[in-house]
């Protein structure tokens, strides 16, 4: 049997307000749950509390993921500026090379120059 291999490359993830869709999210959990709590006793009769306690479960872990998501957004940030100071200092690198070499050029362009004057 063959491998399968893709036919194309896998689309880059998209982005987006990550943070807001969560935090909108839980707070979506936490109203459908404190408006279902004066309707406890409702639920209870007909054995449906589980509405009530999966908004309450929701609402909390959504409160996980907007830690998680906020400290996504952190990382990704650290990382974003880590590479471009790596960038900065590759270019001050290359400039300063660059500026040595003008240096040393003409130095030796002078050299040179002296060197054909005393000739």
């Amino acid at each position: 049997m063959a491998k399968w291999t893709a036919k194309h490359e896998a689309p880059e993830p998209l982005e987006g307000p990550v943070v807001a869709t969560v935090t909108g999210g839980t707070i979506l959990w936490f109203a459908l749950f404190l408006v279902q709590l004066p309707f406890y006793g409702w639920f209870a009769d007909r054995g449906q509390l589980w509405w009530v306690w999966t908004c309450a479960a929701g609402g909390f872990l959504g409160l996980i993921g907007i830690w998680y998501v906020r400290g996504r957004d952190a990382a990704l940030a650290r990382h974003a500026e880590a590479a471009a100071q790596a960038e900065r200092d590759g270019q001050a690198e290359r400039d300063g090379q660059a500026e040595q070499d003008g240096q040393a050029g003409q130095a030796e362009q002078a050299g040179q120059a002296e060197r054909d004057g005393q000739a």
